[in-house]
């Protein structure tokens, strides 16, 4: 099957892409929220999917239009039922225009995860789009895993709207904070999340970590070299450890990221990115640089963490001190390549 999912955000998208990769189905994401307002906010939400379709690597498709001024057209003489019809059916109807103009079976929307939609309307509008282009209607509700998914967007550090998406629905969160909840269906309950992510140094039982810390370095004797005067850190996800790093003092401005690996069902997640981070903001205040010696596929992610000046490269460097062949995937790897980031550098 292929499928076309509009997205309307990050976070309501972490639970439907989830679920249906459990299922064997990989949706390609369409960004298309003309009622999102004021721009500020359209981009933010745009610009968080686009994070967040890279660290799980998601197909995404953006058709960009900031339609306020069409929106208040077609809403201003019937405000209250402008999510059924308008809201709705122009980004379903966009949505399946797309697929069906681009090889697509089937579509579906992240709308269906929010318990603050108005889920069958929602649910007929589709079937009747989908009906109308010759396209299949994947149904699911996801609102059982809303919280899952909201949860683990805190935990990736996503940016979470405060509102609906139009100019009405931002109004609404300031005049209307005793407005009661809406109520799942029957049958329907939210269990409590207990999910948490920390960071910490770890002190003691360095050792602990050493398996993990072979994923990325398969040389036992090194690893124990630059831990024996390195500082390990370890993130876990609910107390289970998820991603291991080790640093090094080179000298009184600079500090190497040494190792860095996350276990490989946590991998996609975006624990490196987090990881990384907290590294970056840990030694600013002590240090002027730090720097990554890694392999030529490596290079565009630490670039994107802000590893973007060259330093040096030493050849043959996995060849001289590795006596099996070191692969990167395909990548049989002979230099070690050295990259810096600017700690005092003011961030745009």
């Amino acid at each position: 099957m292929k499928l076309l999912m509009h997205t309307c955000c990050a976070p309501c998208s972490v639970y439907c892409i989830k679920s249906l990769r459990e299922e064997g189905i990989e949706p390609t994401l369409f960004w298309y929220n003309p009622n999102i307002h004021p721009v500020m906010e359209y981009v933010a939400r745009r610009d968080t999917l686009i994070k967040y379709s890279e660290m799980i690597d998601a197909k995404l498709i953006l058709k960009e239009e900031y339609g306020l001024r069409e929106f208040c057209k077609n809403v201003c003489n019937d405000v209250e039922n402008r999510c059924v019809n308008y809201c709705y059916r122009v980004r379903l109807e966009e949505t399946a225009r797309y697929a069906k103009e681009n090889g697509f079976d089937a579509i579906t929307t992240t709308l269906f995860v929010s318990p603050y939609q108005k889920h069958d309307d929602i649910k007929k509008i589709c079937k009747e789009i989908a009906s109308k282009y010759g396209l299949e209607f994947v149904y699911r509700d996801f609102r059982v895993g809303f919280r899952e998914g909201q949860n683990e967007a805190r935990q990736l550090g996503l940016y979470m709207q405060k509102y609906c998406g139009c100019i009405y629905s931002e109004e609404s969160r300031y005049f209307n904070h005793n407005q009661g909840m809406p109520r799942l269906p029957e049958g329907f309950e939210f269990l409590p999340v207990k999910h948490s992510v920390n960071i910490k140094k770890e002190k003691d039982d360095k050792e602990r970590y050493l398996k993990l810390l072979l994923e990325a370095d398969p040389s036992e004797e090194m690893i124990n070299k630059y831990l024996s005067n390195g500082e390990l850190f370890v993130l876990t996800y609910n107390d289970e450890p998820a991603c291991v790093a080790v640093v090094t003092k080179i000298n009184n401005d600079t500090v190497e990221l040494k190792n860095i690996a996350t276990k490989e069902n946590f991998r996609g997640k975006g624990y490196a990115k987090k990881m990384i981070k907290y590294l970056l903001d840990n030694y600013k205040p002590r240090y002027k640089k730090m720097i990554v010696g890694t392999t030529e596929n490596n290079i565009p992610f630490y670039v994107k963490q802000g590893f973007d000046k060259y330093e040096k490269t030493i050849k043959n460097f996995f060849v001289d001190n590795y006596n099996e062949e070191i692969k990167d995937g395909d990548l049989v790897c002979t230099d070690l390549i050295y990259y810096s980031k600017d700690l005092k550098k003011v961030e745009r």
